[in-house]
């Protein structure tokens, strides 16, 4: 029974242990409207090493230093809008989630509905070709019974 106990202890340790490395990051903000920008761009800033994870979600150390850079470009006084650019300058459009369209972006904002444009015209030309496969298959199957018919009387 005691060794039962001690590998379920061993389980529950081995668990939680991961967990124990988690970082938790800590802001002194000067104000309110401050706190609220830095929530809003680490929402909006994607982490450029994680899978499609914006800032505020991710656990990366670039995002870490991403967040930090967040924080200290606001405690300098520079606007959400001017970290952004800031931030685009330096790692390029893909950092943000909703990227301006423009040429660089086009194939990715409109790339998917291309594709199932091409897709969809591709499904429809070969439907309506095996539709007319179908009908001059039938038509000569009618027209065989119809001989066959005429042939019998």
């Amino acid at each position: 029974m005691n060794s039962l106990k001690i590998i379920v202890l061993l389980i529950l340790t081995l668990l939680f242990m991961s967990q124990a490395n988690a970082r938790f990051e800590t802001h002194d903000f000067a104000t309110p409207k401050m706190e609220s920008d830095y929530n809003v761009l680490v929402q909006e800033l994607r982490c450029l090493v994680c899978q499609n994870q914006n800032l505020a979600d991710s656990n990366a150390e670039l995002a870490q230093d991403m967040r930090l850079l967040v924080y200290k470009k606001l405690s300098e006084g520079l606007s959400r809008e001017e970290i952004v650019d800031f931030m685009v300058v330096r790692y390029g459009d893909f950092v943000m989630y909703r990227p301006p369209v423009k040429k660089s972006t086009f194939l990715l904002w409109f790339g998917p509905l291309i594709f199932f444009a091409v897709a969809a015209l591709v499904v429809f030309s070969y439907m309506r070709k095996q539709k007319k496969e179908v009908d001059v298959a039938i038509d000569d199957q009618q027209q065989k019974k119809a001989h066959s018919l005429l042939d019998d009387k």
